[in-house]
């Protein structure tokens, strides 16, 4: 049954959404500092001890979260010399006891550490009562087991290279054909669940294009998918949607919010920057299905490639994305830095899934990444020819330095560019190195005029040391480095991102945090069964994507129970299919595409849609091209969300209301939130409005003889991609009835509510139907079920 929202007056005001813009922000900043919702403590739920008491699943969540900001990797802040996330420093005489250990294996009777846990002493009980970090008896239990079975240290998961797990063994419960299932069920069964049955045809032929395509299917695919009764049906709607160009889009916008694609520089000014042209070749290279190995390496250091093209030096836009100053009285040297220290944490949190920017004022107080190993990252990224300060506003769309793409490149080499037919040429700022190296040295509580120690280009040892012999110490070297079939994190963090994207939930749920106060994998095995996976077949994106579309467990009902509800709410055990909120992007798309509006042209320049006035002008310093909002007009009020033009200083406020990443960072994952502003955009919207009317002139024009009934029947089919049921019906008709009844007793409300958009009004259509219709299918926009992809 569809969920039907309450409706307001049909005194639609889009001005409303000018107020909630600033809230928006706000609620987008203080989501960004809150935990993640999809987190969750146990994965059994259950507080029995476990048989064998492993260190990395049981014993080093607990230290990580009471015991390591002060008895861990810091050395700044560690007290009594005392470090409990190394055996040797767990195992060692006490500095201020020499007699006396903190960890003795086999003996918790005499480990200090454990007296220190369970005395009834709180002058010298431990985690310190200040620090309001009590551990439950069960922790208290876990710990007293694992010191009697040896106190076993072991390697941070994710910072040891993956093994090629031993497959399941085959279960009684017949389901799958994949590798991917086995894995799935095993766990699934082992917890008490059973699959639940496949979805229907209709549910999941909407559920896989909007995965792959950020689109509802076509009315043509969806009639020769439902009526294409053989057992290949799926596999060929798989390999129709990845043959999209929309396909390529749908996963560029994934990777606009990991590579903080903004159409402004950021800061006071925020004057226009034209880094479009990088977007064009993101999508054109997922719809070619580069390599994922070959994508990174060309972002990295495609201008360190021998005799590199055109199209090798635009890829490496992507380290030119972060903010950048226009703004006079700045020191140069202080900007220059910020931004190397940005595409050191880009790369870091982005393609290593590491927070490695805790180490920038400091060692890290939970992961072993000290500060010299953060200023030996960021070593590969400050020889770069970039300025701190290249001009005031207005000074141009790009900076040095810069690749401009000429009418000659987008005929020949960047043919995939759209410049829109315009001879003008377009820059964009790239990256190129320096002939001679400049020194990098360790800065004191990360401030840029305090150097310290000189560095030189490394990695953390804890995941991979950098081995200078084999690679160059720039970029490229650091590119080779992170796909070296030894580097643990680059493959696993990948295939989770993809994991993410497609279930709602990663294998390992903090998607941007593999170490030690990231969660740990629900599915250990099968994470390292499809990293070694997509490593072996030579890091192949769409074969990455179509096998986790083609699963069984994707297959299935979203349809929960109680026992779901009650035992396994975040979907960890996947016996379930997960309903999910579309992005904000594809709540736009949606709209749009079922209307008959969607401007299906492929890249191009960002372009600025419908917009409350006055709320650029109330953020702006009153200088640049941008101090201004100028709305576009015509097609290109109706293109993709990924187009819509993104200022880093107040993005698109309905996008940020329905938890778009606001660009500032690299943001991998989207939280997802539900608040009454988001209602009030849909019902508001002039897109939405629009498209409403639209899609209800073009059904009433092409078939003038039918009832309303069909109308709604086929608006509700294109939308929703199913039929609609009998309640369901009789609760439309109603509308329906109740709004021609209203709009037939006020003629100039219904002229108030059709005058909205830039699309021409079909005067020959009776107002009080075209209205009463747009109503239903206003309201069919906003039904819960059309937001949510299930």
């Amino acid at each position: 049954m569809m969920t039907r929202r309450s409706f307001f007056s049909k005194n639609n005001s889009w001005v409303i959404i000018s107020v909630l813009g600033s809230l928006a922000i706000i609620v987008s900043l203080l989501t960004m500092c809150s935990p993640s919702s999809e987190t969750s403590t146990s994965s059994s739920g259950t507080n029995v001890l476990p048989k064998f008491v492993d260190y990395n699943y049981h014993i080093k969540p607990i230290l990580s979260d009471k015991c390591f900001a002060c008895h861990g990797p810091d050395n700044n802040t560690r007290e009594g010399g005392l470090r409990l996330d190394t055996k040797e420093g767990a195992y060692k005489a006490l500095s201020e006891s020499p007699d006396k250990h903190a960890i003795v294996p086999g003996k918790p009777h005499i480990s200090e550490a454990f007296l220190r846990i369970t005395t009834k002493d709180e002058s010298i009980r431990m985690p310190p009562i200040a620090a309001n970090l009590p551990l439950t008896n069960f922790e208290i239990e876990l710990i007293e087991q694992w010191i009697k079975q040896g106190a076993v240290y072991k390697p941070h998961w994710a910072f040891t290279v993956p093994v090629k797990p031993e497959m399941p063994q085959t279960n009684e419960i017949k389901w799958g054909n994949s590798e991917i299932d086995r894995f799935i069920l095993d766990k699934m069964v082992k917890a008490g669940f059973k699959p639940n049955p496949e979805a229907d045809k209709n549910r999941l032929l909407r559920r896989v294009s909007l995965d792959l395509t950020g689109l509802p299917p076509e009315e043509k695919v969806m009639e020769r998918f439902l009526n294409d009764k053989s057992n290949k049906a799926y596999d060929r709607l798989i390999d129709d949607l990845m043959a999209s160009k929309a396909y390529g889009e749908q996963m560029a916008l994934h990777w606009m919010d990991v590579a903080r694609y903004a159409d402004s520089y950021g800061y006071q000014d925020d004057d226009i920057r034209t880094q479009w042209p990088w977007r064009d070749w993101v999508i054109h290279a997922f719809n070619k299905n580069m390599p994922y190995d070959q994508f990174v390496t060309w972002q990295l250091a495609g201008d360190l490639l021998p005799n590199p093209s055109k199209e090798q030096l635009l890829a490496t836009a992507f380290n030119r994305n972060h903010k950048i100053t226009e703004e006079g009285g700045v020191v140069d040297e202080e900007y220059r830095v910020a931004y190397g220290l940005d595409k050191t944490n880009t790369y870091a949190k982005g393609i290593l899934g590491i927070t490695m920017e805790c180490a920038q004022c400091h060692d890290h107080k939970y992961d072993p990444f000290t500060q010299k190993n953060y200023y030996g990252m960021y070593a590969f990224f400050n020889n770069s020819l970039e300025k701190g300060l290249e001009g005031l506003v207005n000074s141009g769309p790009s900076k040095t330095p810069r690749l401009t793409v000429t009418k000659e490149d987008v005929k020949g080499i960047l043919n995939f560019i759209n410049k829109l037919d315009d001879d003008a040429e377009v820059s964009v700022s790239v990256m190129g190195e320096r002939d001679t190296v400049r020194p990098t040295y360790v800065l004191d509580r990360g401030v840029y005029d305090a150097p310290g120690e000189r560095v030189y280009p490394q990695t953390p040892e804890a995941i991979l040391p950098f081995d200078s012999k084999k690679y160059v110490s720039n970029r490229l070297g650091l590119a080779q480095w992170t796909f070296s079939d030894r580097n643990p994190l680059t493959s696993r963090v990948f295939v989770n991102q993809m994991w993410a994207m497609i279930f709602g939930r990663g294998l390992v749920a903090s998607v941007a945090d593999f170490g030690n106060q990231g969660d740990l994998p629900s599915h250990p095995e099968l994470l390292d069964w499809l990293a070694l996976d997509f490593q072996k077949n030579g890091w192949n994106v769409k074969r990455l994507i179509k096998q986790l579309v083609s699963t069984a467990t994707y297959k299935q009902s979203s349809q929960i129970t109680a026992k779901h509800l009650e035992k396994d709410p975040d979907n960890i055990y996947l016996a379930r299919a997960k309903r999910l909120r579309l992005p904000a992007q594809m709540i736009r798309d949606q709209v749009l595409a079922t209307s008959g509006l969607l401007n299906k042209t492929i890249g191009g320049p960002s372009i600025k849609p419908y917009q409350p006035d006055g709320i650029w002008e109330v953020s702006s310093s009153g200088r640049g091209t941008l101090a201004q909002y100028v709305q576009d007009h015509g097609k290109d009020l109706y293109r993709r969300g990924l187009y819509v033009f993104f200022k880093l200083t107040l993005p698109p406020p309905n996008m940020l209301i329905f938890d778009a990443s606001n660009r500032d960072a690299c943001q991998v994952q989207r939280t997802r939130t539900n608040t009454p502003l988001q209602a009030l955009v849909m019902m508001n919207d002039p897109a939405v409005l629009e498209a409403a009317r639209v899609y209800s002139t073009h059904l009433i024009n092409s078939a003038p003889n039918k009832t309303q009934s069909d109308y709604i029947k086929t608006a509700f089919k294109r939308v929703l991609c199913r039929d609609a049921t009998e309640n369901e019906l009789k609760l439309l008709n109603q509308y329906y009835s109740e709004e021609i009844d209203r709009f037939s007793k006020r003629k100039d409300a219904a002229k108030a509510f059709l005058r909205v958009g830039e699309a021409p009004l079909d005067d020959r259509i009776p107002k009080e139907k075209l209205a009463a219709l747009m109503s239903v299918v206003h309201a069919i926009y906003n039904l819960e079920e059309t937001l949510t992809k299930g």
